[in-house]
């Protein structure tokens, strides 16, 4: 057997900080716990092998709870942890037979991990036996002494802030905690400390990122539920693969008459899928919950399944507030908000467990309403923060909710609201409908997608 790669995922914490009384790792943001969104990025990510979870055996069943609904695979331990986070890191390093595998060890409270960071530390122990996360500060960083004068203003050029994961051989670092059980004067803080303080191995620094926090206190909590509500991913998907999972497929696309909608409906069929398109120029208003009823009945009918359902009905009008009319506005909100919701709920009434992967369309005002057109950004928050919400309600019915937000796009909606703009400027419609594509064949659910022209390969 080859060495393996492993993730420790600490979870012991009692959540005191925060104030609450359950711990900060089974809070709720984004419709999954912190531990969730912890465990994901390491049970996606194609080069972690297996994942042990060190957690606070009074809630151990919470865990136990977490992974028979989400049935993740690469889960091979839980293991109840120490009274100290290096205590419970110990533990689940001890569980690790052999000691050239590497292991990446990383705090449950940090849900914002991406498969990037994962991809840094991996790489940088080819080179290295232990290599720590970190950015760049962006504030002055002084010491103080213990009457809290400062005896030191360090060069903020050198200074940079702690994440995680840390990654380590699983040798070493194991005895650098060794180590550690006879030193009555310890004081550190992370794993890396234990490298540092008894000079076992130089330390290598990957770039972390920004929005990679840790919830500490309440107002990280709130912090982070505002970053989950404007959280964008990058999606990269083969065009062999799609070809693969379209063809015979049956899709129903609503808005199909022109622009993006038109575009995925040409493609989809291109690459032989049994395509459906409905718009109000065929008599199917997406306002009308029963007509969207009856589309979905027909097609069953005549196809016996449904696998991918696209929503890009929308309408775009400009104005100042109080010029409005209140039966414009209503036009607007209904038709860009109350339709994908009629879209999504009338599919998920209908489905019997198969799966179902669902594709609704934003803007990028939707994270900051815009003068001139504030009903517009309203309406594609809402589809926004309703996908998020509904994408976890329906994770048990096999039903997968995703929002695809492109930068400015050439359609015909925009040139009737903007008139001509440079062709380099936009993106093309066949571009964002390629996209949409490789979205509707992935396994991802509850994300809002980018799409901007050098995000995509």
């Amino acid at each position: 057997m080859g060495r393996k790669i492993h993730a420790i995922i600490l979870a012991g914490g009692t959540g005191e900080r925060v104030g609450i009384d359950i711990p900060k790792q089974f809070i709720r943001i984004g419709g999954k716990t912190l531990l969730e969104h912890s465990i994901e990025p390491f049970e996606e990510h194609p080069a972690i092998d297996d994942i042990i979870i060190v957690i606070n055996p009074i809630y151990r069943f919470l865990c136990e709870q977490i992974i028979i609904k989400n049935d993740y695979k690469k889960i091979s331990k839980i293991l109840n942890g120490g009274s100290t986070r290096r205590e419970s890191s110990f533990i689940g390093l001890k569980a690790i037979e052999n000691d050239d595998d590497l292991v990446l060890i990383h705090d449950a409270v940090r849900p914002f991990l991406s498969s990037v960071i994962i991809d840094r530390v991996v790489k940088a122990l080819d080179s290295y036996g232990a290599v720590d996360t970190a950015i760049h500060s962006d504030d002055t960083i002084i010491k103080v002494q213990e009457d809290r004068l400062i005896s030191e203003i360090p060069n903020r050029k050198f200074m940079m802030r702690g994440q995680t994961p840390q990654g380590f051989k699983v040798g070493l670092i194991k005895k650098a905690h060794t180590m550690a059980l006879e030193d009555k004067e310890l004081e550190v803080t992370d794993d890396c400390g234990l490298i540092i303080r008894y000079n076992l191995s130089p330390i290598f620094v990957v770039e972390g990122d920004r929005f990679n926090i840790k919830v500490t206190y309440p107002e990280d909590l709130y912090l982070a539920d505002k970053i989950f509500q404007v959280k964008t991913e990058k999606v990269n998907i083969g065009d062999t693969y799609i070809n693969l999972r379209l063809k015979n497929k049956v899709i129903i696309i609503f808005g199909a008459s022109r622009g993006i909608g038109k575009e995925i409906f040409n493609t989809a069929k291109m690459l032989g899928a049994k395509v459906y398109g409905f718009s109000r120029s065929n008599g199917v208003d997406v306002r009308d919950y029963d007509s969207i009823m009856n589309v979905y009945r027909n097609v069953l009918e005549k196809e016996k399944r449904i696998d991918f359902i696209v929503n890009t009905a929308g309408v775009l009008k400009t104005g100042i507030l109080t010029a409005r009319k209140e039966d414009s506005i209503l036009e607007e909100m209904t038709i860009n908000f109350i339709g994908a919701v009629n879209v999504v709920k009338a599919a998920a009434s209908l489905t019997k467990g198969e799966k179902l992967s669902i594709l609704l369309f934003a803007s990028s005002s939707y994270t900051r309403g815009r003068p001139l057109y504030s009903i517009y950004s309203a309406s594609k928050a809402a589809v926004v923060n309703f996908m998020q919400a509904a994408s976890d309600e329906l994770r048990n019915k096999n039903i997968f909710i995703n929002v695809l937000n492109p930068e400015r796009t050439a359609t015909p909606m925009r040139y009737e609201n903007f008139g001509p703009e440079p062709e380099n400027e936009l993106l093309s419609a066949e571009f964002v409908a390629k996209v949409a594509l490789r979205i509707l064949c992935s396994d991802i659910t509850g994300q809002v997608i980018d799409v901007r022209k050098h995000n995509f390969s």
